[in-house]
């Protein structure tokens, strides 16, 4: 009879390896969606058009977040991710084979809403159930690097594809495979993730309610929780609107997809293990700031190839360690019990942040160009920096006040 699991047993190379892949597969999908602006501009649409289709996935993440803890609780977090493949299938064909620009293509905006939400919330979830507490952050990183390769490969191969002549929907017919393969793997793996200890304690579960939300939201995890919403703004406004950017510039889209996801990747695998081990207070704020520069870069500073590729991957390796970071703070610092819910707040508030900020930043383009975008990019940037300053001051203050004899 095969010995019982440890708590502290290590979780396997080769099935975390397996999990990533899966990762990677099925963030194809939303990568694609940062040529849905080059699409719908092919097609007769604008920015704001591409805007509206992007952020409708917003409205539907509100409930795959909300309603995956239910989900998993009752199929299991792996299969409720292989059930949310699916969609994402569903999501990726509709945006290739829809023709114009109009409320089609909203319903698969939300559609991908769904798919994404549900994978994406439960992604991490997973990874806090197999992972001892300390070891959270490293393999946060490693999943969200997998999943980053994904998402950066989407527009990557929509260069790829009309450098060789064919339509640009041919990365979302890639995509739609690749979602399949992944969700096929989910499936598979599910009877040997749920054979492992879970390491939030037996009886947690997933699903979230009013009064797990408001302990969350009263607890020091409230941060990392805004700062991930404020960094999704930057992420999507930049990110879903880099071809209208690359094309005003006449430079080529593809070296800010290619800057960024070297970067991000080759940050979170190979220094994300030292960062994490850092004063994560101290590594939040100066990882902030890089994204601070890297979008005063893109504001004031790409004229050329050289440039441009810089910019992105400064922007890369801030975003990139930065969301490590801060996860496992959002995992760490949240209440005891809560750690699931706290996790399903931070991917609501990414969402938020990357599908929700694309309309307002499609609308700025159109109404009163890139510069515009370009601005208000980088005082959401600031902002989000200024949230760091202001918790290693809190924490400098109250040091000094336990400093001081009775």
């Amino acid at each position: 009879m095969p010995t019982r699991n440890t708590p502290t047993e290590k979780v396997s190379s080769k099935l975390f390896g397996v999990f990533c892949l899966g990762s990677y597969l099925l963030s194809l999908s939303y990568g694609s969606t940062f040529l849905l602006s080059l699409l719908i501009g092919s097609r007769g649409g604008n920015e704001h058009d591409a805007g509206t289709v992007i952020s409708a996935a917003m409205l539907s993440t509100f409930l795959a977040v909300i309603f995956s803890g239910h989900l998993s609780d009752r199929f299991g977090a792996a299969r409720s991710i292989a059930l949310s493949g699916c969609l994402l299938i569903v999501s990726t064909l509709g945006f290739a084979m829809v023709p114009g620009y109009g409320n089609g293509l909203l319903c698969f905006g939300l559609t991908l809403g769904l798919g994404w939400g549900v994978f994406y919330t439960l992604g991490p979830i997973i990874v806090a159930m197999l992972v001892e507490p300390l070891q959270r952050a490293r393999y946060f990183a490693l999943l969200s690097g997998s999943m980053m390769s994904g998402i950066g490969s989407g527009p990557l191969l929509g260069r790829l594809a009309t450098s060789l002549g064919y339509p640009v929907t041919t990365a979302f017919y890639i995509a739609a495979l690749a979602s399949a393969l992944g969700a096929i793997i989910f499936w598979q793996l599910a009877p040997r993730l749920n054979a492992r200890p879970n390491q939030m304690g037996a009886t947690a579960v997933s699903r979230i309610s009013l009064s797990s939300a408001r302990a969350v939201l009263s607890s020091r995890a409230v941060f990392p929780i805004i700062m991930v919403g404020l960094g999704g703004c930057v992420f999507g406004g930049l990110s879903s609107f880099q071809t209208s950017y690359a094309a005003l510039r006449t430079l080529d889209y593809s070296l800010f997809f290619l800057g960024f996801m070297g970067a991000a990747i080759t940050s979170r695998m190979l220094i994300a293990s030292i960062v994490v081990k850092r004063d994560p207070y101290i590594a939040s704020c100066v990882l902030s700031g890089l994204m601070v520069v890297s979008v005063l870069m893109f504001q004031l500073l790409v004229s050329d190839g050289f440039s441009y590729l810089l910019a992105a991957i400064i922007l890369g390796v801030g975003y990139g360690l930065t969301y490590s970071v801060i996860n496992g703070l959002a995992a760490n610092e949240a209440p005891a019990g809560s750690t699931s819910q706290s996790l399903l707040l931070f991917s609501l508030a990414y969402f938020v942040g990357v599908f929700g900020f694309p309309l307002l930043a499609g609308k700025l383009i159109v109404e009163q160009g890139m510069p515009a975008l370009l601005y208000t990019v980088l005082a959401v940037a600031v902002g989000n920096w200024l949230i760091t300053v202001g918790r290693l001051a809190w924490r400098s203050s109250r040091g000094k006040v336990a400093a001081k004899p009775a």
